[in-house]
């Protein structure tokens, strides 16, 4: 009789328990796709949106509507200026200075961004500084290199590598921050040039042979590794430029160099 009571008890124990409450699951944002945003709309001439970005980037906005960083008529999709300065303000506020409040989302900004708002997907990091061929560069960048190298069966020499602010007048900031590299041409024929620069674009580089023509400098190859965490704004915006056929240079002339497509990151090459 013990046993059947408390068998009964039990029953309506457990049948009167509260049901759990279904916590609903967060959002994703897609870092690699706010990168792309973040360096092709502000060099646009309208609100036109980055392919594959407009829900991570709206929710990127909310927040920082809610931190009250951006006024919510923004909260459109586009990664301009407006986004960039409030991203920017929002780096600040978290100590950042400098090239690292630049507005561009680094991972951590981006995640403590989105604490009980958003996850974030497709993260990408520069990595830590490292030096190969002589030159300064972070661990992104040299793997990038070194898959170019491999597709042209050839090492590269580097002129100016990463990091080295106010290094050369003539690169207005561009190697401030990191994934900014200039290669030598030495004994390279015109054609050869120009292979070298199609593959460091296969890996996800933005590059273009420069001449002295273009300005106060020898021939090189300058490139620009797309997306680049550590980027400067001046590369951001070379970035941007690549992407939306410019050659990255003051004139905004049409891109001359050579043509692949599509145009890839590095991790979209990977995956490719």
């Amino acid at each position: 009789m013990r046993v059947l009571l408390l068998t009964a008890m039990v029953a309506v124990s457990v049948a009167a328990a509260p049901a759990q409450t279904a916590v609903a699951a967060l959002p994703s944002v897609n870092m690699e796709a706010v990168l792309k945003a973040a360096q092709i709309d502000p060099r646009r001439p309208d609100t036109a949106l980055t392919p594959g970005a407009k829900d991570s980037v709206i929710l990127v906005e909310q927040a920082l509507v809610a931190k009250g960083l951006l006024d919510s008529q923004y909260v459109d999709g586009h990664f301009g200026t407006s986004t960039i300065s409030a991203y920017a303000a929002y780096q600040r506020s978290l100590g950042y200075t400098g090239i690292d409040a630049s507005g561009f989302p680094g991972p951590t900004s981006l995640k403590q961004l989105g604490t009980n708002r958003y996850t974030v997907a497709n993260v990408i990091s520069a990595g830590s500084k490292v030096t190969y061929h002589g030159a300064t560069m972070n661990t992104r960048t040299k793997a990038m290199l070194v898959a170019a190298e491999g597709l042209l069966g050839r090492q590269l020499g580097i002129t100016q590598g990463s990091y080295n602010p106010g290094g050369v007048g003539g690169s207005a900031g561009t190697h401030d921050g990191g994934g900014a590299l200039d290669i030598s041409v030495e004994g390279m024929s015109s054609a050869t040039r120009v292979t070298v620069a199609k593959n460091l674009r296969l890996v996800g580089f933005a590059a273009w042979v420069r001449t002295p023509d273009q300005g106060d400098w020898g021939y090189h190859i300058h490139a620009i590794a797309i997306s680049d965490t550590d980027l400067s704004t001046a590369a951001q915006h070379q970035a941007g430029d690549y992407y939306l056929g410019f050659n990255g240079l003051a004139n905004h002339g049409a891109d001359d160099g050579p043509a692949v497509s599509p145009k890839r990151t590095w991790e979209e090459y990977q995956r490719a």
